[in-house]
């Protein structure tokens, strides 16, 4: 008796193992869903998979966009089909089981079992290589690529894809505009500060000038400059304006459109890895002769990639929508920003310019006051006379 109880432990357990292998820890939950069909085409926008003679059910393996039952939200993937208007379709094949759908008149209802799974679980081995393998033949010319027998065409092809190196020569293009900026706002102040010891001289100058119409206008004269160091400040802090908008695209509007280009690419490549492992599995079902005991226990590891295909699927067009919008966003600001910028910059050089002329020239005097040049000073006899500097000889 013993003998027999620890066989019925060791042969239960071996069921467990079998159904969990089989099944991979995925549950079903059954449910009934009426969809209206599309009045244009007369479909619901689904296609079926399984089925006799090897398969014991018909799932859902794609879901078209824009169709009733991607608009409902019901049915997913890898969903066991199990009833079409309340008629059982076990036993019956896939392209009987489309006849019934198509032969519907407005509506289907639909029983069926949802595969409740968690898609990390299809995230294996071999979707990870398959990643891999996609980000490295992006990476390689199309020569290398065809040489080592790797498609690369729907990378190639990808236009966001190529953003990434045009984003990269933008942002080298801003960060020397930054940089030039900077340059030019530090060289800039140094001549205001030039200015200013300029003018503080000058009126030193003229303080200590006994003539007094030369007096004045050398206090006249160094007071312009005092200006000019002044204005040229308020010419600095606009400027500056400009420089930070620049900075801002350089620093935070670029990163951020990269970013999320390279986590476009990240989820297209796991969505193709799905499509590429989904291929092979149907080319495995055509090469042998056989069924495997993946397709005669129900294709629970195929329904599963068809979920996270579908869910990858999902990823890969909001993001593709979300990287779209940010690149014409990025775009429109550096057509309109970088204008306006570069206008208002030599706009305001170009005031201060015409401010300092109008200025030395005397614009802001009295119509009864001399001009400022030429300035008359007396001289002594003995002002330009200067000691030697050079050793006496003997």
């Amino acid at each position: 008796m013993y003998r027999y109880i620890v066989s019925l432990n060791i042969y239960s357990t071996m069921i467990i193992s079998f159904q969990y292998s089989v099944f991979r820890g995925m549950k079903v939950t059954s449910g009934i869903v009426t969809i209206n069909k599309d009045p244009k085409t007369n479909r619901i926008g689904i296609t079926i998979g399984g089925g006799p003679p090897y398969c014991p059910c018909i799932y859902i393996t794609q879901i078209f966009e824009n169709f009733p039952t991607a608009l409902n939200g019901t049915l997913e993937c890898g969903d066991e089909l199990l009833a079409i208007n309340d008629e059982n379709i076990s036993g019956r094949d896939k392209m009987q089981v489309a006849y019934m759908i198509a032969s519907s008149v407005d509506q289907v209802t639909l029983k069926y079992n949802k595969l409740e799974v968690d898609v990390e679980q299809g995230k294996t081995m071999d979707i990870l290589v398959k990643k891999i393998k996609h980000r490295i033949v992006e990476g390689i010319s199309a020569t290398t690529a065809d040489y080592l027998g790797m498609s690369r065409a729907i990378l190639v092809n990808d236009s966001l894809a190529k953003r990434l190196q045009q984003l990269d020569d933008l942002e080298q293009t801003y960060r020397c505009l930054v940089d030039h900026t900077e340059c030019v706002l530090n060289a800039f102040y140094a001549l205001t500060q030039c200015y200013k010891e300029f003018g503080d001289s000058f009126v030193e100058i003229g303080v200590r000038e006994p003539q007094p119409r030369a007096s004045m206008s050398l206090m006249r004269f160094g007071e312009y400059h005092r200006r000019m160091e002044r204005q040229g400040q308020t010419l600095i802090d606009v400027l500056k304006l400009s420089s930070r908008s620049f900075d801002t695209y350089l620093k935070i509007a670029i990163p951020d459109t990269k970013q999320t280009i390279q986590k476009y690419a990240d989820v297209k490549f796991e969505y193709l890895s799905y499509c590429l492992k989904l291929k092979e599995l149907d080319d495995e079902e055509t090469s042998i002769d056989y069924p495997t005991r993946r397709i005669l226990t129900g294709n629970y590891e195929y329904r599963l990639l068809l979920r996270c295909q579908q869910s990858a699927r999902k990823r890969f067009i909001a993001i593709r929508e979300d990287v779209l919008t940010k690149i014409e966003l990025l775009e429109s600001k550096h057509v309109h920003d970088i204008v306006d910028q570069f206008q208002l910059i030599a706009s305001q050089i170009a005031s201060y310019n015409d401010e300092i002329r109008w200025m030395i020239l005397g614009g802001d005097n009295d119509t009864n006051e001399p001009p400022l040049f030429p300035i008359e000073m007396d001289l002594k006899c003995t002002a330009f006379e200067y000691d030697s500097v050079q050793p006496e000889v003997n």
